[in-house]
């Protein structure tokens, strides 16, 4: 597998598992992804911004996060925002993070008219590179199909790409 290249395939219906090796250690890659300094550097597509980040990673805690277009060329996108919060189930430094992802509102208030999604992720060390697993469960195959019908996979492409790049800036 190439740097950029991500696999992705559905299980069960109602299953995304993503794929990707990364060019870096797995305690930094693990970083990206527990660190507010490093997620408002790389998390999101490309043209968008994370201009609210608060994290208390511990099981239980809460990431709340704000994505704004930043990007003119991207038409009616240019200058949304898009909410999220995440709550932490389980976390085992450096090699997994479990948690529930939901839309929400500015006050952390999830959007129960949207999916919400189990998210694991594993960090398997590779020898100075590291492979990540994200497996995203659905309550449902419409519920997955519905964020798949709005670009989740070009997003999370863009987000892998800059999670990369961050990566290359850091080590």
């Amino acid at each position: 597998m190439s740097n950029n290249a991500m696999v992705s395939r559905v299980e069960n219906g109602r299953v995304l598992v993503l794929e990707r090796e990364f060019s870096a250690p797995r305690e930094l890659v693990y970083r990206m992804f527990k660190e507010p300094e490093h997620l408002k550097r790389w998390w999101g597509p490309r043209g968008w911004e994370l201009t609210v980040c608060n994290i208390d990673f511990r099981p239980g805690g809460i990431w709340h996060y704000c994505m704004k277009c930043m990007d003119e060329n991207q038409g009616t996108f240019y200058g949304m925002e898009s909410w999220g919060k995440g709550v932490y189930k389980d976390i085992a430094e450096p090699e997994a993070i479990a948690y529930t992802d939901y839309f929400s509102d500015a006050d952390g208030n999830s959007n129960d008219e949207m999916p919400a999604t189990e998210v694991t992720m594993e960090f398997i060390d590779l020898g100075g590179k590291t492979k990540l697993v994200n497996r995203s469960e659905y309550v449902s195959a419409e519920a997955l199909q519905s964020v798949m019908d709005m670009g989740m996979l070009q997003g999370i492409t863009e987000t892998w790409d800059r999670l990369e790049e961050r990566l290359n800036e850091v080590k």
